[in-house]
């Protein structure tokens, strides 16, 4: 890997009359995320301009999105991804609930940091004033980034809790929400799977039955979203994409972000959960949705 070369390859495939957006594509994508910033700080030293900014002016649209993803931090990704839903048109809840149901202990806390240096205020303050009531709750608590990440299941606590989710949902008319938001969102992984065994012993049906009963709405979302990242990762990205891609129109941004962030991460288990939960390689699903060089850039990501 030379970042030199790569930068002007770079430079190549912009300067003049047209853009070569294969070249473009096929540079970025061959690299990972570090070389990629590698490759923005020696185009500047080389060549005298910015990248990102020579990126946007040739690019457009959501092929230019993909791409000028690609060329930031993973986890400034994740901080602007945050600002637009908080801050765009309307709120995305949905771009909220899986950024922050999804993401480690040590993620979160990188992300708050870069988020208050970049914007001045802090996350969990521009939660509490774009969300309101339970659902509110659950994504500052999310926020703290404080969830045990040990690997210890306490079978006795196990018993307490999953008796807890049951008597404060299925068992009494409303539903406590604040019993399912400290269980859900504070205990570790391994201990949570084990709540979730003990749960349909004792209510006869799936702690996401339950919650699709008992709520609705974005907390009921959010509170799935948290079931679903302790128990498969991977499922719970596949079910994204394939969302955002089902039925008329795509919901691009969460097609992008899921694409953009977890290409690196976990897409090849991505791709296996898709291909068994809905019969169809994401591959597939992508060509038949897309086009032009988005989809030539998305389907580099996906591989396969």
């Amino acid at each position: 890997f030379s970042a030199e070369q790569e930068a002007q390859a770079l430079r190549k495939a912009m300067k003049g009359l047209g853009t070569d957006e294969d070249a473009i594509i096929e540079t970025l994508t061959k690299l990972n995320v570090s070389q990629r910033q590698q490759v923005l700080i020696t185009y500047k030293s080389t060549i005298g301009r910015d990248l990102i900014d020579d990126l946007k002016s040739e690019l457009s649209g959501n092929f230019e999105k993909v791409i000028v993803g690609l060329m930031t931090p993973t986890t400034m990704y994740d901080v602007h991804e945050l600002r637009r839903a908080l801050k765009g048109a309307g709120t995305d809840e949905g771009c909220l609930i899986e950024i922050l149901a999804s993401r480690t202990n040590g993620e979160i806390r990188h992300i708050n940091e870069n988020y208050k240096i970049q914007y001045g205020s802090s996350l969990e303050d521009d939660i509490v004033s774009d969300t309101s009531s339970m659902f509110r709750r659950v994504l500052v608590s999310l926020a703290t980034g404080n969830r045990d990440e040990g690997t210890f299941v306490d079978e006795a606590l196990a018993q307490q809790d999953a008796q807890c989710l049951y008597e404060a949902g299925e068992k009494k008319w409303g539903t406590d929400e604040v019993q399912f938001m400290s269980i859900l969102c504070t205990r570790n992984r391994c201990h949570l799977l084990r709540v979730f065994d003990v749960y349909r012993g004792i209510a006869n049906k799936d702690i996401t039955e339950s919650i699709k009963s008992e709520m609705s709405g974005d907390l009921e979302d959010a509170l799935l979203a948290v079931v679903k990242c302790m128990r498969n990762k991977p499922a719970y990205f596949a079910e994204r994409l394939y969302k955002s891609m089902k039925g008329l129109g795509t919901d691009d941004s969460t097609l992008i972000r899921v694409m953009v962030s977890r290409s690196e991460i976990d897409m090849q288990y991505i791709r296996r959960e898709f291909l068994s939960m809905y019969g169809k390689s994401l591959h597939s699903f992508i060509k038949g949705d897309c086009s032009g060089d988005y989809r030539k850039v998305l389907l580099r990501l996906c591989g396969g």
